[in-house]
């Protein structure tokens, strides 16, 4: 059974058109914006990490119940369902991030994409710690992805150059990656380590892409959005660095 996944998120920064981007604000609204974006990346990374510990330890046994449901309650179509339902619900959180209606509604639809990455994930780390029994490859994909997301963070901080047109290379590369995931759920291959760091590779083109958007199209007040955007590329960093370190030992 595949345990991969993709988020094919691109294009938050077009959605309004009522107000300037972050580049052209006052230099302190553009400050207070980008502090506001990187808090709530980081708030939803430690509720992330906050509600995997949860499911790994206290609820180990509604854990092993609900791996198994995701894995095998429907026959080989279970993680197809899975994704699908995962698709759903980023597509719906995203809309309510992007709310220009209600900052609860922003807030909610955060929080919703941050339990649903917690829950997508879940098989993974549940792999990892109690089948393959190797915690510690947890942590060196967590170090690792934060060295490479702080690497791509300081670049376009540093080059202040406009990404904007790896946008549609990331969608159209997101999309062929989920369809080479749903030919192997359905057709029984393993994707494997080549694939794993080719997602590698994509996640981290898209942290530039979703940096690069913050710097130049944002508008101020879309921090929500911004860093929602950043969690779902930097989760998915962390999964395939995971993935990578677990087929390499194999």
């Amino acid at each position: 059974m595949s345990h991969y996944y993709t988020t094919p998120y691109e294009g938050y920064e077009g959605q309004h058109t009522s107000a300037l981007p972050a580049a052209y604000a006052l230099p302190a609204e553009r400050a207070a914006f980008i502090r506001r974006t990187y808090a709530h990346l980081a708030g939803a990374l430690l509720a992330f990490i906050a509600i995997e510990w949860f499911l790994l330890v206290p609820l180990a046994d509604f854990s092993v119940q609900l791996v198994a449901l995701m894995l095998v309650g429907a026959g080989k179509y279970s993680w197809l369902i899975v994704l699908g339902l995962f698709l759903l619900v980023g597509w719906l959180a995203e809309r309510w991030a992007l709310s220009d209606a209600s900052p609860g509604l922003q807030y909610l639809g955060l929080a919703v994409y941050t339990v649903a990455e917690a829950v997508i994930v879940l098989p993974l780390l549940f792999v990892v710690t109690h089948i393959v029994d190797q915690p510690q490859l947890i942590g060196q994909a967590g170090i690792l992805s934060l060295a490479v997301f702080g690497g791509l963070t300081a670049c376009v901080f540093t080059t202040r150059k406009d990404f904007s047109f790896l946008g549609p290379i990331v969608w159209v590369a997101g999309w062929l990656a989920f369809g080479l995931i749903v030919a192997a759920i359905l057709f029984g291959f393993n994707l494997g380590l080549w694939f794993a760091l080719a997602m590698v590779g994509l996640a981290s083109a898209a942290i530039i892409y979703q940096t690069s958007n913050i710097l130049h199209h944002y508008r101020t007040e879309q921090h929500v959005a911004a860093a929602l955007g950043l969690f779902a590329s930097v989760v998915t960093l962390f999964y395939y660095i995971l993935i990578a370190l677990l087929k390499a030992r194999e």
